[in-house]
């Protein structure tokens, strides 16, 4: 082991001596490098290597590159980088190399060597290391697309790039983001040669033989790789990205004409394809003459609008979907929240909206948070008997659904209807038991503002009645507050008392107990022992806050100190697992004063 890394500490030798001999570094910065490269080859060359070892060797030559760099441009001194940075790259690229084979399934260390050899003027090396990697993941997309990039950007090569995809295919047939960058390769390619023509025309030089295919400079070749790419995969979403890519390229009309006709030909039973023509109506170019003021730029935009509606209309009545609704609903309320300061356009964009509103849910193909659009424009609007009525039938549409309940209830609760009592029990009879806290809320909230004293105390009886330990839990913490609030303390006092044994417990219900003690003009500490002692019962194996909370009650002007010796043994008899070093680390806190 020792001769291997003797031999390679001498291999250096002819670097050292170079930037010691031109000036880079020093005697002394040489010796230092020696001593740190001996102590990091000593670690590459043990039986049982890291891959932290290899990691920080490469970062060291990499910022001894990056010193020299800094250095050269310090002295201004450009010459024999074939005698001292040569080497250094040349190692590093063997160091990977070695970290590569070792630990093939770590993506991250083969891009760090790519990285490499991109920043260090190695491209050539580039094309090797992504072919090993590929070798050894060709089930990654990404590094393929990322390769023939590589290929096309940093070494010129569309041939080879197209090669890298084609072989990706094999392994992806069916991957959109492949196809989509290969499509975008092709038209890249030939962007590039009309640019070369264009100023070879230019410069009026003459080619000889040499000729550019018309055909490729059209983009026939991204044309044959949208018709293999729609062949294998036959979405239209997937189809309106081509043509999104094809749209950035100046000289592809001829292409984007043949992809939208194939849209509209094979793809009419997407509500996608339905959304995407109807919103080009909106690029449709307007009367120059009527965009001079800001009512004939409205009229404009209104114009528009309606096109884009006649499409859509013309795709409910092909298809008539809950996805097709949502796509007309989605471009209505979109306009909608547009700003204008024409009055007239706005009415008709919320007309619009309501109208296409309403024929969705009568079609019962409504989405469920749409509803809460509807009832907003209602309210907004002043239509307190159509917002009503489209919360009660919203709720018929989706029974089962608590947060469509909780809309409609709260909605009914704004309008100040009559019988919300009777809905609060036909949500709660419909709606699953374990999903029902929120209406349990929204009713104790409801029942407290608008009933009797009696009415809401049967309400919240009621609920301690549930078997879902959060309703059961939830209602006894409402049920103590409103008591404390109609009733004060005494009431308050009585609740707890005949709730304390009732379980499920949760500690709010205790520790909101101990507040309202708390809040008294003269609070009594037998009181706060009794709290104490009775959450302590249900949570203090787990929980050493309250044990903490306990002792401090008993340091305050009401306790009594003595008692917190006997308190802190109990806690540490009682508390288990991890709560116990908490419990200490805390108590020791609390004795110094930093607690």
């Amino acid at each position: 082991m020792a001769e291997i890394v003797q031999q390679r500490i001498e291999d250096r030798i002819p670097e050292l001596e170079q930037l010691e001999r031109v000036g880079l570094f020093t005697k002394k910065e040489v010796k230092s490098i020696i001593k740190r490269v001996t102590a990091l080859e000593y670690k590459l060359t043990r039986l049982i290597v890291n891959k932290e070892d290899f990691i920080a060797y490469i970062q060291y030559e990499i910022n001894l590159l990056e010193l020299i760099k800094k250095r050269r441009a310090h002295i201004h001194y450009q010459f024999k980088r074939e005698e001292i940075e040569y080497p250094i790259i040349h190692r590093i690229n063997s160091t990977f190399r070695r970290a590569t084979n070792k630990w093939k399934d770590d993506v991250q260390l083969w891009l760090s060597h790519v990285a490499f050899c991109k920043k260090w003027a190695t491209k050539g090396q580039i094309s090797k290391v992504f072919s090993s990697m590929l070798a050894i993941h060709p089930d990654k997309p990404a590094l393929w697309i990322m390769a023939a990039k590589s290929e096309l950007e940093d070494r010129n090569s569309s041939e080879s790039a197209r090669h890298l995809f084609l072989r990706s295919l094999r392994f992806h047939p069916k991957n959109h983001k492949v196809y989509q960058e290969y499509f975008r390769m092709e038209l890249l390619h030939s962007e590039k040669l009309r640019k070369q023509q264009k100023d070879l025309e230019k410069a009026e030089m003459d080619l000889g033989e040499y000729e550019f295919s018309p055909e490729i400079l059209s983009g026939k070749l991204a044309e044959v790789v949208y018709r293999n790419a729609t062949g294998q995969i036959k979405e239209a979403e997937f189809v309106i990205s081509l043509l999104n890519i094809a749209a950035i390229f100046d000289f592809t009309k001829e292409l984007q004409d043949s992809i939208l006709q194939d849209l509209q030909t094979n793809y009419t039973e997407d509500s996608v394809t339905w959304d995407f023509m109807a919103k080009r109506e909106l690029e449709a170019p307007g009367a120059g003459e009527e965009l001079q003021t800001a009512k004939g730029r409205a009229s404009d935009i209104n114009r528009r609008e309606e096109r884009c509606c006649q499409v859509y209309e013309e795709g409910v009545k092909s298809l008539n979907s809950e996805s097709m609704w949502t796509c007309y609903v989605a471009f209505c309320l979109e306009r909608l929240k547009r700003k204008t300061n024409v009055q007239e356009l706005k009415e008709k964009r919320q007309e619009r909206l309501l109208g296409v509103l309403q024929r969705a849910h009568d079609s019962s193909l409504l989405k469920e948070n749409y509803y809460k659009n509807w009832l907003q424009i209602l309210l907004s609007s002043g239509d307190t008997e159509g917002a009503a009525s489209v919360a009660m039938t919203a709720t018929q549409r989706y029974s089962q659904s608590v947060s469509m309940w909780s809309l409609s209830l709260q909605t009914l609760m704004q309008l100040g209807s009559g019988d919300i009592g009777k809905h609060f029990q036909d949500a709660l009879t419909n709606v699953n038991p374990k999903e029902s806290l929120p209406l349990w809320q929204l009713q104790f909230q409801w029942s407290a503002d608008n009933q009797s004293p009696e009415e809401t105390e049967a309400v919240f009886k009621r609920g301690l009645l549930s078997a879902v330990a959060a309703v059961a839990m939830e209602t006894k913490e409402s049920y103590l507050d409103w008591s404390y609030s109609t009733g004060g303390y005494k009431k308050a006092r009585k609740t707890f008392t005949s709730l304390q044994e009732n379980r499920p417990l949760s500690k709010a219900f205790f520790t909101r107990m101990i507040q309202i003690e708390k809040e008294q003009e003269t609070p009594k500490m037998h009181n706060l022992r009794d709290y104490y002692e009775r959450v302590l019962q249900e949570f203090g194996t787990t929980d050493d806050d309250l044990w903490l909370q306990y002792i401090q009650e008993e340091l305050g002007p009401l306790g009594q100190p003595e008692n917190c010796g006997k308190i802190h043994w109990r806690a540490m008899k009682f508390l288990e697992g991890e709560s116990v070093e908490r419990f200490t680390s805390k108590y020791t806190l609390l004795q110094t004063g930093h607690l």
